[in-house]
């Protein structure tokens, strides 16, 4: 292949860092213009016909927006606007992509007026006396920092970020713009040299260890009793299709992490739901049980493993294959026997396909076992989805939504009480139909999630499932959702409180007025219903399917559940030492 060079004439730095981002096949650009990004807000304008630009109300949605785009498309989000903004409202996509691995780009600013950078500094970010510290405010929260001060730096550093972003374990880059970086045009003999952007876009490796992938099929091989745990690196990996053929050729359970929900369909013969702290009872017997776990892109959280409890995985009794594009996830929790390093729908088809090259015969006897488990202790079929009692029961709300739902659809989840009870008893009936915040947790990220996930997915439904504290976060979504045609529908769990925080600690500080959620959405523009009944709830959300604008259901629920009552039963026991 020839490296051919970036451009054909000479441009604005502006004109470069988004043609970049077309080299790149990025078509989905979201945020707020301020500061000196207005000039990359300005060029955006000449690539409306490849570059969709979502302009929001805050910074915080869109970088929810930009997070889940990075996520579910494996290529950066992006998230542009004025830095010291960007990095205070916008922490909620970014942490979020922190923690989770997503590809993001925050192309920000340092907000500069580098004449007078040692006077009494006003937004300024370059870390002199009275300002503020832009790259080491940015580094903290960032997978890397590039910054620069000239036309030709400023387009190489939006190369350099996307490559940054997407290269070994996902994750946010930001770039810090001086305005002096957009004073003047791009040479076409500069310094840097730019070139073109493909050879910075990093490809699925599909380099494995084939000696590691054998050793770790004749291990396999002499189990009696294996699991799949899966996390959210599948969903990064896209991996879908090639965890389904694993886990049905050769049989085995998959249960998955909070943060995996939503990989494997939790309607198919081998599935057992989320595991550890807030699993199904089913899930963690099956994990209990094992003697052999197959980790697939999930970092083991004190929450999967329930505060390492040994009773549930124990590298003393159970044998482990890990599979992580980070060399630093593996054997971090546990010490792993078998690490296999790659992406994780790369490594999945190599196992596979050892195992049926040498005729090892591998039977998990998962698809007997998991019909055991879900007979003796129950899946998805709690006495409570049938109950009839008001204010409904969070159940009998998510029963409504599994009946409803077709199959395609695609549920986002906020934080709270509310995200436990969706992570606890809502179905999902394919890969990719659930998503919830996998690091960070931030109320607040149901609604701009639902929005991205939309423009991803236009052609099914999507629904965003909050609180009623989430909700009044970033209801101001509803005005983005109205200005660019997205139709999402939005389902509000009101209990009128902060239900994770009455549940706690008491009432002091977490109650909330009785507000009409629906009538602020419909003053918005939105389609808005009140319900109270499981009858009423049924009717609006089969209306909203059929709606072309965006809907809010506010439902009214009881506030006796708690977070608490989804617990394993394993926290208040003693570890097994044997």
């Amino acid at each position: 292949m020839t490296v051919k060079k970036l451009f054909k004439k000479e441009v604005s730095a502006a004109h470069g860092i988004v043609q970049v981002l077309e080299d790149a096949g990025i078509d989905l650009v979201f945020g707020i213009a301020g500061g000196h990004s207005g000039h990359i807000w300005a060029a955006l304008g000449d690539f409306q016909k490849t570059i969709r630009t979502v302009l929001v109300r805050e910074e915080s949605l869109g970088s929810a927006m930009a997070e889940i785009y990075g996520r579910l498309t494996r290529k950066p989000g992006v998230l542009v606007g004025q830095g010291p903004w960007v990095l205070g409202n916008g922490l909620l996509g970014t942490i979020e992509a922190h923690l989770s691995s997503s590809p993001m780009l925050l192309l920000t600013d340092f907000s500069d007026s580098p004449e007078l950078s040692l006077h009494g500094p006003y937004q300024t970010g370059t870390g002199d006396y009275g300002g503020w510290d832009a790259r080491q405010s940015f580094g903290g929260v960032t997978k890397q920092v590039l910054e620069a001060h000239h036309p030709a730096a400023a387009v190489h550093a939006t190369q350099l970020a996307i490559k940054h972003a997407t290269a070994g374990q996902p994750g946010p880059v930001a770039v810090l713009f001086s305005v002096t970086s957009f004073n003047g045009l791009v040479p076409q003999e500069s310094k840097p040299n730019l070139y073109a952007t493909r050879p910075y876009l990093i490809e699925r490796s599909t380099a494995v260890d084939e000696n590691r992938i054998a050793a770790a099929i004749t291990a396999l091989a002499q189990a009696k009793r294996p699991v799949i745990i899966a996390g959210n690196g599948v969903r990064i990996a896209q991996a879908y299709e090639q965890l389904q053929a694993f886990a049905q050729t050769l049989n085995i359970p998959v249960v998955t992490s909070p943060s995996g929900k939503g990989v494997f369909a939790e309607t198919h013969p081998l599935a057992l739901g989320v595991y550890g702290t807030y699993g199904t009872p089913a899930a963690n017997a099956c994990v209990s049980a094992a003697d052999f776990v197959i980790v697939v892109g999930s970092k083991l959280t004190a929450g999967d493993t329930i505060n390492e409890h040994t009773s549930l995985l124990n590298p003393v009794k159970q044998t482990f294959i890990q599979i992580d594009i980070e060399t630093r996830n593996a054997s971090w929790t546990f010490p792993v026997e078998h690490v296999v390093l790659g992406d994780a729908g790369v490594v999945l088809s190599r196992l596979l396909a050892v195992a049926k090259k040498n005729k090892t015969t591998i039977d998990g006897k998962g698809a007997s076992r998991v019909a055991a488990l879900r007979k003796k202790l129950g899946y998805f079929n709690d006495k409570a989805y049938q109950d009839s009692s008001l204010p409904m029961v969070p159940q009998r709300v998510i029963a409504e939504m599994m009946r409803a739902l077709p199959e395609d659809a695609i549920v986002t989840c906020d934080a709270g009480e509310n995200r436990i009870f969706m992570m606890h008893c809502y179905q999902t009936k394919r890969a990719g139909g659930f998503l919830q915040a996998a690091g960070g947790g931030p109320m607040g990220y149901a609604i701009p999630s639902a929005l991205a996930v939309k423009l991803i997915h236009p052609k099914v439904p999507v629904i965003a499932v909050c609180g009623d504290g989430g909700f009044s976060m970033t209801m101001n979504g509803l005005m983005t959702a109205i200005e660019h045609d997205i139709p999402i529908i939005t389902v509000i769990f009101n209990n009128r409180m902060l239900g994770w925080s009455t549940h706690i600690r008491g009432p002091f500080g977490a109650q909330f007025h009785d507000f009409n959620h629906a009538a602020i959405a419909q003053s918005m523009g939105c389609h808005g219903v009140k319900v109270s009944t499981p009858d009423e709830f049924a009717s609006a959300l089969k209306e909203c399917l059929s709606l072309k604008i965006p809907s809010v259901i506010d439902v009214v629920i009881s506030g006796e559940l708690s977070y608490k009552d989804f617990m394993s039963p394993l926290l208040k026991q003693k570890p097994n030492t044997k």
